[in-house]
């Protein structure tokens, strides 16, 4: 695996690549993406993934692609996961090899 830097949420590039240009509030944006308030509030608080229904809203209301949503949020989980040894270690702990052969 490569070692990646520490990627931000996709709600953090949302917001500094877009959003504050547009000014939108939390129930503008849900209504634009047809999402309830709650939601857009949970994602552009980071605390919620995309989901690939929510990814392709976003997509549209955008003009990005559904799989620039999903990578990003990706690279984020993974990170998360892999910053610590300890996370990593227990995560694996009863994991078997199943195929010996490295990729």
């Amino acid at each position: 695996m490569s070692k990646m830097n520490n990627p931000p949420h996709p709600a953090q590039v949302l917001k500094e690549l877009w959003l504050d240009e547009i000014n939108y509030t939390v129930t503008n944006l849900a209504v634009k993406l047809d999402v309830s308030r709650q939601t857009m509030s949970n994602f552009l608080n980071c605390k919620m993934n995309i989901s690939p229904e929510f990814a392709i809203k976003l997509a549209k209301a955008f003009n990005t692609t559904p799989s620039h949503w999903l990578s990003m949020q990706m690279e984020y989980d993974l990170w998360q996961i892999q910053k610590n040894q300890t996370n990593t270690k227990k995560l694996l702990k009863k994991v078997q090899i199943i195929f010996p052969i490295t990729l």
